[in-house]
């Protein structure tokens, strides 16, 4: 094993930091699939930098595991250029199979360099493992909807539009129950997190802010 001298002091912000992006790896793979590898490197201890693998069979890697030469080669560039925040290149592993790979710095407190984050896509996976996770699967229920809009406000219409729809929908809400049953719902999608909401809800509603509140207060209860 080569024996890497390198180390850099990592404090506890940092260490909450790194642990933070091991959910981030988890929901990529889950989104893109397994023809992806991901890897994510500590630089406080480069003999044993795998802190976090997810389809570690491409390179028989596990945590522990130290950091490769190409990812030290790239951690000298991100040191040398700072303004430098990721590199993508195409490169092969130690089979010969092609890859496309980027290797993203993760820095922690006073912008100092704490980890790297490295995908590996294997060039040979199958166009139908690729599109796999892509295909929508009844399994998964009904799916969502949602609204991309450029004004706060446009959130909040869009949520109430939906909401009134659902109670209109459905027959045993009495027509004196329908402005609670749609802050309920406005309630469960987090709408009321948003400044100012319940004046806008009022206002589109046209009910009071005190009804809002009444009702929020009934939810809670």
């Amino acid at each position: 094993m080569i024996e890497f001298t390198k180390r850099i002091k990592l404090n506890a912000k940092d260490k909450e930091i790194l642990d933070s992006y091991k959910t981030v790896l988890e929901g990529l793979s889950d989104y893109l699939g397994n023809g992806f590898e991901f890897v994510l490197h500590s630089l406080d201890d480069l003999d044993n930098s795998v802190i976090k693998i997810i389809n570690g069979f491409y390179t028989n890697r596990e945590v522990g595991s130290p950091i490769t030469n190409l990812a030290l080669s790239m951690l000298t560039k991100f040191e040398t250029d700072k303004s430098l925040n990721y590199i993508s290149y195409f490169n092969k592993d130690k089979s010969g199979r092609r890859l496309k790979s980027t290797t993203i710095a993760i820095k922690g407190s006073e912008n100092k360099l704490i980890g790297l984050l490295c995908i590996n896509f294997y060039m040979d996976t199958s166009v139908m493992e690729f599109l796999n996770p892509y295909f929508y699967n009844q399994d998964d229920g009904p799916g969502h909807t949602e609204s991309f809009v450029s004004e706060i406000d446009d959130v909040i219409i869009s949520a109430i539009n939906d909401a009134k729809l659902e109670v209109e929908k459905n027959p045993q809400i009495s027509s004196t129950n329908v402005n609670k049953e749609i802050i309920l719902r406005l309630n469960e999608k987090g709408i009321f997190n948003l400044k100012d909401s319940v004046i806008k809800v009022s206002k589109i509603l046209h009910i009071s802010k005190n009804t809002v509140y009444l009702h929020l207060r009934s939810i809670k209860k």
